[in-house]
């Protein structure tokens, strides 16, 4: 059997880079956590940590068991809560990880479907998608929504499923849109101010790809990481943009947006990104099981 709680001073001193630091952290002689590490390292056959300067530094060995370590005990700490929580019957924790490039108006389509939970607890954390695979890898999120589906890894074990494909409209304050010496869509998008999101978005992909086949050049004035940024400056006069259709409701709460046309033949792919845990989430669950008609979808008048 393991020893966890030479595993845990292992960790301990791998996350403090060295053993003083570690024994002033948990206020315990260095030598008896160096003793517990040469412990470890004997059970499991490996030297774990090597000297470097003043600290230590992990073997190819020790980063591997390092990895297992941050997993198991980030674990142990979920389990903590989760104990609490059942017993004292505290709210539904839900953590979603979103992806930077994705439209935040239509994750936002998609979440609606759980937000109406009793005693929900929803805990959203926006980063780069390779980052918030590896926080799902390590349980610390329970769901990411993405543009993409996640690489194949077998050492992640993560699962992809597309939630929608969303048509993409634009829009626009009405002084704007209603000009009358911009032209027909989408050749007025030469002579309007145009917002875009930034190149890290799979969405500003497709659109670049959109201009190119239909030979357009627009007029770029602002581009923007967050979607919702980017409707709240184009309310306020700045420049006419994309929205995936899934996420014009939103737009209602910023009155004189108007529609420019619809961005025929693109659609925003949005995929839900799951690891084990996040397979016996209810919550998760429900967002799968509920699929989207977004036939339905109507843009604002």
């Amino acid at each position: 059997m393991l020893n966890y709680r030479h595993l845990y001073y292992f960790w301990m001193v791998s996350k403090e880079g060295g053993f003083a630091r570690a024994a002033e952290r948990l206020d315990m002689a260095i030598q008896t956590i160096s003793a517990q590490v040469r412990e470890l390292e004997k059970s499991l056959g490996y030297q774990l940590l090597k000297p470097a300067g003043r600290g230590v530094t992990l073997t190819d060995a020790g980063k591997a068991a390092f990895a297992r370590a941050e997993e198991i005990f980030q674990i142990g700490q979920n389990l903590a809560e989760e104990v609490r929580a059942i017993a004292s019957k505290r709210v539904i924790r839900l953590a979603v990880g979103l992806s930077d490039g994705i439209s935040k108006l239509a994750a936002h389509s998609v979440l609606a479907l759980v937000l109406d939970t009793p005693d929900l607890k929803l805990l959203c954390h926006e980063g780069e998608f390779e980052q918030l695979q590896s926080e799902l890898a390590l349980h610390h999120l329970d769901i990411v929504l993405a543009g993409q589906p996640a690489p194949a890894n077998p050492n992640l074990r993560l699962n992809s499923e597309r939630l929608v494909s969303s048509p993409v409209d634009w829009y626009g304050p009405a002084e704007l849109v209603n000009k009358s010496d911009v032209g027909t869509f989408p050749q007025s998008l030469e002579r309007l101010p145009v917002l875009l999101p930034t190149g890290h978005s799979v969405l500003r992909s497709s659109l670049d790809r959109w201009f190119f086949d239909r030979g357009l050049k627009p007029h770029i004035v602002g581009e923007f990481e967050d979607s919702a940024l980017m409707s709240v400056f184009a309310a306020r006069g700045l420049g006419v943009f994309p929205v995936s259709r899934l996420g014009t409701d939103d737009l209602e709460l910023m009155p004189g947006l108007q529609m420019l046309g619809e961005c025929e033949g693109l659609h925003e792919e949005i995929y839900a990104i799951q690891n084990r845990r996040g397979e016996r989430h209810p919550l998760v669950q429900q967002i799968l099981a509920k699929r989207l008609d977004l036939e339905t979808a109507r843009p604002l008048a």
